[in-house]
């Protein structure tokens, strides 16, 4: 049986219709056929692959073309979830037209339906200049990592109400902009309400409260996969890390043991062919 692929207009319908948009990061095959299979609404190939999956300390020095790879791995899994890619920093930054033609390879090479770029006010004419240009963009604003830095760290934003109300601002501008909904990443549930409630389109939350249209989380968090930072508003619902450690620990033993591979595992031989093999070797 054919699966039905999620579209804008799906994810958009669900702001009214309900139920709440699932959103979580994947990065390479295996991963988001389970994604895929799980029923996720959205996968997100995130720059977080910097941090997560290729061992950088932020997502500043994720290049395009580790997106495209990444996005490309990503795309050959999935039948029926909706494909966001994050736009690497430097890729949107410099002008409209690099924006574009950066934005126009992760949709054709990289097989994403939609792209995703973070900032507020101030990119909301970079968004807008792709978003007429014929690809589907999703906002990203509050806590943006690619910017984390000037911002304090990665800490929760718009806890006063002048940065609350700019981050209020910054949300509405990426709808006029033309995005088809809007990651509110890190800050008070209050606020994220309140966004929510104005907005047109569907907001997904992470670290923004229960209120927002949807969430999202980055795998390795959720999995327990990724230990050397557990955000706060993650829940943890595996804990992979260890599991696989013991396993792998447990895989040593029974290798410098002996105990695998055990008869199972290995292939046999029929008795007179092994007879004529010890023959021609002479033994």
């Amino acid at each position: 049986m054919q699966v039905k692929k999620i579209t804008i207009p799906d994810i958009t319908r669900r702001k009214q219709q309900g139920p709440p948009i699932s959103s979580l990061t994947a990065y390479d095959y295996p991963w988001a056929r389970l994604v895929d299979q799980a029923g996720i609404d959205i996968i997100l190939v995130g720059d977080s692959l910097g941090m997560v999956v290729l061992g950088y300390n932020g997502t500043v020095t994720v290049t395009m073309e580790e997106m495209l790879h990444h996005s490309k791995a990503v795309a050959r899994g999935v039948e029926r979830a909706l494909i966001i890619t994050d736009m690497p920093f430097g890729s949107y930054n410099a002008s409209h037209r690099e924006a574009i033609s950066n934005a126009t390879r992760l949709v054709k090479e990289g097989g994403a339906d939609a792209v995703k770029l973070e900032g507020g006010t101030e990119m909301a004419k970079v968004a807008a200049a792709i978003v007429t240009a014929g690809i589907p963009v999703q906002g990203h604003v509050g806590l943006t990592p690619q910017t984390a830095t000037s911002l304090g760290g990665f800490k929760v934003q718009g806890r006063d109400a002048r940065a609350a109300k700019k981050l209020y601002d910054d949300a509405l501008a990426m709808e006029e902009a033309g995005c088809f909904s809007v990651v509110l990443e890190a800050i008070p549930a209050p606020l994220a309400a309140h966004i929510t409630k104005k907005l047109s389109i569907p907001t997904i939350g992470i670290g923004a409260g229960s209120q927002c249209d949807g969430q999202v989380l980055v795998m390795h968090d959720l999995l327990g996969l990724y230990d050397r930072f557990t955000p706060k508003f993650v829940k943890q619902y595996a804990k992979l890390s260890r599991l696989s450690l013991e396993a792998l620990t447990v895989y040593k033993n029974e290798v410098e043991e002996r105990r695998f591979p055990a008869d199972e595992h290995s292939f046999a031989m029929k008795e007179e062919e092994l007879v004529q093999l010890l023959k021609a070797l002479g033994e």
